[in-house]
């Protein structure tokens, strides 16, 4: 999961960056609204993370604009106790949920699994399924009836990143985007090393799960339901 935590307060923002990577979480940072929302309107990220008192431009804004623009990632604001009428406003301006400063990094945690649940990103446990496999993001954990193997970070990202648009085929351009980041010299060679440790270890799972990719229009995962197992 890529959150994108949008921050003044660099020691606080780094600290929580540090948490939530521990957390095994993908996390970018801005430290003021007008790149924030630069960093936004990419539409990579599963989560915002919004102070809303920010140089440049201030969260509230941040927030309107975004929607104003019709991306719906979810958003988080980051409030002080005393600013019950920013939380009001931010609701009202369609945040989907907000955290008084200080908080613990349980119920943060808590918060992101409950909105990106809310979004359909997520089934019961934080857990994502397709056919016969399910993917734990959070543990990097990819199974098939009663195998498993413990994903690299980027694998998982990139299995979630498919899991999440099952329907749709996905360019190598808007996979690096959402998997290595909008500023990443990636290239389509890492697209198609990832993909072939993905479909190894599907193979050896014996999942009837593939990666579909059809030249020119992008990867997608297929299920067989047919298929035989030797």
């Amino acid at each position: 999961m890529k959150i994108l935590i949008v921050e003044d307060e660099k020691r606080f923002a780094e600290a929580l960056a540090q948490v939530l990577r521990r957390n095994n979480l993908d996390v970018d940072l801005s430290f003021d609204g007008i790149e924030g929302y630069d960093n936004a309107l990419t539409g990579i990220y599963d989560v915002i993370l919004l102070d809303i008192l920010l140089p440049g431009k201030d969260g509230l804004s941040v927030l309107r604009e975004l929607r104003a623009k019709q991306i719906p990632t979810p958003i988080i604001l980051l409030t002080a106790l005393g600013e019950v009428e920013d939380r009001v406003r931010g609701l009202d301006l369609g945040a989907d949920d907000y955290l008084p400063k200080p908080f613990k990094t349980e119920e943060l945690i808590a918060r992101i699994k409950a909105v990106t649940r809310r979004r359909g990103a997520f089934h019961a446990e934080g857990v994502l399924a397709f056919g016969d496999i399910e993917l734990n993001p959070l543990a990097f954990s990819l199974q098939c009836g009663g195998k498993s193997f413990t994903l690299t970070q980027k694998e998982s990202n990139l299995l979630e990143y498919l899991l999440q648009n099952t329907n749709i085929r996905l360019s190598s351009d808007a996979i690096i985007e959402k998997v290595w980041g909008y500023d990443s010299d990636a290239e389509d060679g890492n697209v198609q090393a990832y993909m072939s440790f993905l479909r190894k270890k599907l193979a050896a799972l014996g999942s009837r799960v593939k990666i579909g990719n059809l030249r020119g229009a992008g990867y997608m995962l297929e299920y067989d339901a047919e298929e035989t197992k030797e």
